[in-house]
């Protein structure tokens, strides 16, 4: 396609076809899935115990091992450049620990609530279908 051809479609006179896409099929899932919860409370609490007794412990561990490395070579290469080198590294890895620590922690926490958020919010909801205790102004009808 010449440029003078491809400068006509882009300024609208050409043979342009709109259309709309959507993040879904009519009738079926839309950009977030299918339309029930991905899990059940069960399943996020087991996913927070996880975080809780293996993942954060795991990470901790991880970290530690790798401070102690870190600071044998840093140790090992006093007085040169790959000392100071590896203590920025040190630092830089640190503060990436610290924060996947506050992460895990957060995704815990978030877990433990939505599932106790979703418990209130169905009973809330349930309980404004139930009887009042005085009768329904449709009952006369």
């Amino acid at each position: 396609m010449d440029f003078d051809h491809e400068w006509e479609r882009a300024r609208g006179g050409g043979d342009q076809q709109v259309a709309t896409r959507l993040n879904g099929l009519e009738g079926g899932p839309g950009p977030g899935g299918p339309g029930d919860f991905g899990s059940t409370p069960a399943e996020k609490t087991a996913a927070a115990n996880t975080i809780e007794t293996e993942l954060e412990p795991d990470t901790k561990t991880a970290a530690e091992h790798a401070d102690e490395a870190t600071n044998t070579a840093v140790t090992g290469f006093d007085g040169w450049e790959t000392a100071a080198g590896l203590k920025k590294v040190a630092e830089t890895w640190d503060a990436q620990v610290k924060n996947l620590m506050g992460r895990l922690s957060s995704e815990k926490t978030a877990l433990r609530g939505a599932s106790g958020l979703f418990v209130r919010n169905d009973t809330g909801l349930g309980s404004q279908f139930l009887p009042t205790g005085s009768r329904s102004k449709l009952n006369g009808l």
